[in-house]
């Protein structure tokens, strides 16, 4: 008979523990020391059975803080309010209100009121909102799209209080890697990585991009747009990369000298968002470089933007609809202790129109 690995004697004290009650959602678990000595195991076979745990969800790192024991467990409220918080940047424009019709759906059908507050991508607004979500603690979820995800935030303390309270929280759209919740996504960087791969694929080899600095969504595509570009053995020219922020974005179509500046030599350009893409678009009319013939767009999200815009873009999909559907499930799941792992992330599919000039026809 095979014995049983060291590491899992602890694995399966704690989880006993935690099926008998005798530890609680929140509490602090032994030191790596104090495991070491009452095992009598090595350092390293504790940091093992710790991976272990923590890969499982039965436990959570608290950085500077030490190991408790994760809040996914016996979550339910002494009494339920039957009411869901929904924590956007936007709300009634771009990809935001088919993203919301999605959790409103799933919501209502499970007997809970949705309230929808939104921070208009600002730091301060974000800490307002959610303040005030803790002060009145009159919801039994929160779902929430981050503010500013790409930098660092001054509001951690905050998103940290709700995991000290045992709130369940998802997070949409983005996250923040340092904080311990849940999030619901689209896989950005597959997103930028099939953009730049498909201009490549029919034959653009020098291939701009405009990226969001302030969102971590943006440093994602831009993994993905470099690693394509690496794949593919071409080269990635620093002046042919802007970076815009959220500010930037709302007037990039005044940045005409700014944005043509990094379209320079280049014959396909990688686009943050429609939103930007249909920005460039009309740039580029401006100054008379025709879409797709001198120089070719490839956004992501798919929104109604690229639909009607003047040019219709080629976009990789953003899944609005399913992601809030699916962010909204699993809090659900979360508020009835049923799920561990709440985390998923879309595959993204690229939607193809008129913005690309195909370059390598027969």
């Amino acid at each position: 008979m095979k014995q049983q690995p060291k590491y899992m004697k602890i694995v399966e004290w704690v989880k006993s523990r935690v099926e008998s009650g005798s530890i609680k959602p929140g509490e602090k678990l032994n030191s790596e020391n104090e495991l070491t000595e009452m095992f009598e195991l090595s350092r390293q076979t504790v940091r093992h059975a710790i991976s272990i745990l923590e890969k499982d969800g039965i436990i959570e790192k608290r950085q500077g803080s030490g190991t408790y024991i994760s809040n996914v467990f016996n979550r339910k409220r002494m009494e339920n309010t039957m009411n869901i918080a929904v924590v956007t940047t936007y709300v009634d424009d771009y990809i935001f209100p088919s993203i919301l019709k999605g959790m409103e759906e799933v919501i209502s059908d499970a007997g809970y009121t949705l309230q929808i507050a939104f921070t208009h991508n600002s730091v301060e607004k974000e800490y307002n909102v959610i303040k005030n979500i803790l002060d009145r603690n009159m919801v039994d979820g929160i779902i929430v799209e981050p503010t500013k995800s790409g930098i660092p935030n001054p509001n951690v303390e905050l998103y940290n209080e709700i995991v000290k309270r045992n709130i369940p929280a998802i997070f949409f759209n983005s996250y923040y890697p340092e904080i311990q919740i849940p999030h619901v996504v689209l896989n950005d960087k597959v997103a930028g990585y099939k953009a730049t791969q498909y201009l490549i694929e029919v034959g653009h080899t020098r291939i701009s991009a405009i990226f969001k600095s302030d969102d971590r969504q943006g440093h994602l595509r831009y993994a993905g747009y470099v690693e394509a570009l690496s794949e593919a053995r071409l080269r990635l020219f620093d002046e042919n990369v802007l970076w815009i922020d959220t500010e930037d974005l709302r007037g990039l179509t005044l940045e005409s000298k700014r944005v043509l500046k990094r379209l320079k030599d280049t014959t396909g350009c990688i686009c943050y968002n429609d939103e930007v893409a249909q920005a460039v678009v009309k740039i580029c009319g401006k100054h008379d470089i025709k879409v797709p013939k001198d120089l070719s767009i490839v956004s992501i999200d798919n929104s109604d933007i690229a639909v009607n815009c003047e040019v219709p873009l080629t976009s990789v999909a953003h899944p609005t609809i399913k992601l809030g559907k699916m962010a909204a499930t699993n809090l659900i799941k979360m508020i009835k202790g049923e799920i561990l792992d709440a985390n998923y992330e879309f595959e993204p599919e690229i939607t193809k129109r008129n913005s690309v000039k195909i370059l390598n026809e027969k």
